[in-house]
């Protein structure tokens, strides 16, 4: 084993005593808002719109959709189109019918009025990110 001297057993010990001391950055803290509306899901919605290019879309926005195991959601029609992505673990969808797995990094698509119902039958944590797609 190689010899640490006191300068070196010091600089590491000083290192690793302001690694623990850092803060979040403030990016990680603020800029969304989270909202209950079914038990065991939180939707996170974050701040500003913005412009779309895509043609017959104005704007585009992002929100999370974070569901504890075993909560559902109550599967209201679709408000616009959107961009659904599985960030972690797993949901079971019920869209228009069908039914599918959907794991992590899957990614579907919804359009306005598409009623669709999410199910995490597993035992972690499962996140939904939306892209909502405005008209």
């Amino acid at each position: 084993m190689n010899k640490i001297d006191r300068r070196s057993a010091l600089g590491i010990g000083l290192a690793a005593a302001s690694a623990a001391m850092m803060k979040p950055a403030a990016a990680q803290t603020t800029g969304y808002k989270d909202t209950t509306p079914w038990p065991g899901v939180v939707v996170r919605a974050y701040d500003g719109e913005t412009p779309s290019i895509i043609p017959g879309f104005k704007t585009v926005s992002m929100r999370d959709v974070i569901m504890q195991p075993a909560s559902k959601t109550a599967g209201p029609p679709m408000m616009n189109a959107m961009i659904c992505h599985i960030t972690e673990g797993e949901l079971r969808l019920e869209q228009d019918e069908k039914t599918f797995t959907a794991k992590k990094n899957f990614v579907w698509t919804c359009n306005k009025d598409t009623k669709e119902q999410a199910y995490n039958d597993g035992n972690v944590v499962a996140i939904m990110r939306i892209t909502d797609l405005k008209a």
